[in-house]
């Protein structure tokens, strides 16, 4: 067969195409509807387990802890590129291109891990409300925001994120809010620009987007709470450790909607959190910077030459 010249372009353009915009098989298809949610268990056993996420956090019942800060390395320089970005149905994605070699991705450590852990950056995604009074998944002293982020971390310790979620200490969450306000948040809107182009379900982006998570996240990072939980998604795993921000982000009324453009392939892609778990015995603690308003937990103990707190034997359930 032969080709023209004007007919090699064509091909050219085909497999440039199929380069850029992939159809995402849905594998893990599961709905969030009241029944959707109900049937998880069914598929995925661990839905049902006693350390499932999100919760409802209040402050006042919370232990306050003097944690050190929460390391967040690489959150001031731009992302890695090229990204792939992807509405999958349930949510929109944005992840690092498991093809491509990059440098060292953003990093954390600090807080309550141990010494020398360190969790990796794995990808970030959102839960949004339809409507202005829901939509993010933790409740906040019984404020529900409309947005939740959550900056998802696999501990390098394990090979790959299937193999981290095998293990209670594999995964690390930071979730963010944000709250509404009339002005436009600048430094959301290289992401928020993006969304069109991912407006219908089932679709992959490789995408260019300059970006810092240090944009995403609030500027004060200081107050934090932090508990033991789970993926808030199928298949539930109980790995995950939870660091939620107290200060929400804010994000414009027009940025808001236009998540709420998005097609989950059937109607609008929206309502896309999971309902309130029990805590049951689980305990969350908050960072303090003031040591005098401490409770001193059980099983804790204070260095001589040191001020932070020893957390070797920190325990995550009332007895």
């Amino acid at each position: 067969m032969f080709y023209t010249k004007n007919s090699g372009m064509y091909i050219l353009q085909v497999i440039m195409t199929w380069l850029i915009f992939v159809v995402i098989p849905n594998i893990n298809s599961f709905g969030y509807s009241k029944k959707g949610q109900h049937l998880w268990p069914q598929k995925y056993k661990s839905c049902a387990g006693k350390l499932q996420s999100p919760i409802a956090i209040s402050t006042s019942k919370a232990i306050p802890l003097s944690l050190p800060a929460l390391e967040m390395i690489g959150y001031h320089d731009f992302l890695p590129m090229p990204q792939i970005f992807a509405n999958n149905g349930q949510t929109i994605k944005l992840a690092m291109n498991k093809n491509v070699t990059y440098g060292r991705l953003p990093y954390i450590f600090g807080a309550i891990f141990k010494q020398n852990q360190q969790y990796e950056m794995e990808q970030l995604h959102f839960h949004w409300g339809i409507k202005n009074n829901r939509g993010a998944e933790h409740v906040l002293n019984g404020i529900r925001y409309p947005m939740e982020m959550h900056i998802v971390h696999r501990n390098i310790a394990y090979s790959n994120f299937s193999h981290a979620l095998q293990h209670e200490d594999g995964v690390a969450v930071i979730a963010v809010f944000f709250q509404l306000q009339d002005e436009q948040n600048e430094l959301l809107q290289s992401l928020v620009s993006k969304l069109p182009d991912v407006q219908w379900a089932h679709l992959e982006l490789s995408v260019n987007i300059s970006i810092t998570l240090a944009s995403l996240i609030p500027l004060n990072t200081d107050i934090y709470y932090i508990y033991k939980g789970s993926l808030t998604t199928p298949p539930c795993s109980e790995a995950v450790t939870w660091i939620i921000f107290a200060t929400p982000v804010p994000i414009s009324f027009r940025q808001m909607n236009t998540f709420r453009i998005l097609s989950n392939g059937e109607e609008i892609l929206g309502d896309n959190f999971r309902r309130l778990q029990d805590i049951g015995q689980r305990k969350i603690y908050i960072r303090r910077l003031v040591q005098s308003s401490l409770r001193v937990p059980s099983g804790l103990s204070i260095k001589q030459d040191d001020s932070r707190w020893n957390f070797s034997n920190l325990s995550w359930f009332w007895s």
